[in-house]
């Protein structure tokens, strides 16, 4: 599985980080920040059979923050990417 972008991303965390992949994300005035994801055909056909997804969240000891993990499309259609 690895993030990829996406047409609604106005962001990259951790570029310049090389021990962290780079997360393409979009990023809202409110906080809220999507990436997107893709899945191997293994991993597609283990989620398929299994209905499991874990979900590791690096916290640093610091409060956990919501997090939703979805399949649907997150954003309404006549959203346009932020320049």
């Amino acid at each position: 599985m690895k993030p990829i972008k996406f047409p609604e991303m106005n962001c990259t965390y951790a570029e310049n980080q090389a021990e962290y992949l780079p997360l393409p994300a979009y990023k809202d005035d409110k906080g809220e920040v999507i990436s997107c994801w893709q899945l191997t055909i293994k991993e597609r056909i283990k989620l398929l059979f299994t209905g499991k997804l874990w979900l590791s969240c690096l916290t640093f000891n610091k409060p956990l923050q919501p997090l939703l993990p979805m399949t649907e499309y997150p954003f309404t259609k006549h959203e346009k990417k932020k320049t």
